[in-house]
């Protein structure tokens, strides 16, 4: 009876697995832009790739232990993929779909609580952070309310 590193290294076995790879399509890249897309269903499965990168990332980034700078690289590629999925989302309605900013989720502090992030341009937060990133040093402290200036009878 064979080992199975022989069975692998086996000619025929390479042959099979190559036939295999021969008969899949190659792997479909999403667009760099979003206005590239002419298809609503193309359009809407690049956005849920996206949700789906964003999700496994925010799971990912829950983990404390993973260090100051890949807590912040992690950031950064959440927020971007977010920026992303906007432009999709503006996409998808320029192609006559469902606006799904509509029913978006609010973004919220450490607490719970219910946040509105000024932005410049007027559309959506600036920069979020998420998971262990808000423990971050520096981070924390944009987060903690300003002590209360009390007047003083005069």
């Amino acid at each position: 009876m064979a080992r199975n590193e022989e069975k692998a290294r086996s000619m025929l076995n390479r042959y099979l697995t190559f036939k295999k790879q021969e008969k899949k399509k190659p792997k479909e890249r999403r667009p760099y832009l979003a206005s590239l897309c002419g298809s609503l269903a193309e359009a809407n499965r690049w956005r849920q790739q996206i949700l789906r990168e964003v999700d496994r990332k925010v799971t990912e980034i829950q983990n404390e232990g993973l260090g100051e700078r890949c807590l912040r690289d992690l950031n950064d590629e959440i927020n971007k993929l977010i920026r992303e999925k906007g432009h999709w989302e503006r996409r998808i309605i320029e192609l006559g779909g469902p606006n799904y900013t509509k029913h978006a989720p609010k973004m919220t502090d450490l607490e719970g609580n219910i946040i509105d992030v000024p932005n410049p341009r007027g559309r959506g937060p600036v920069y979020v952070y998420f998971g262990a990133a808000k423990k971050l040093p520096g981070v924390r402290e944009l987060f903690e309310k300003p002590p209360e200036l009390r007047k003083r009878w005069t």
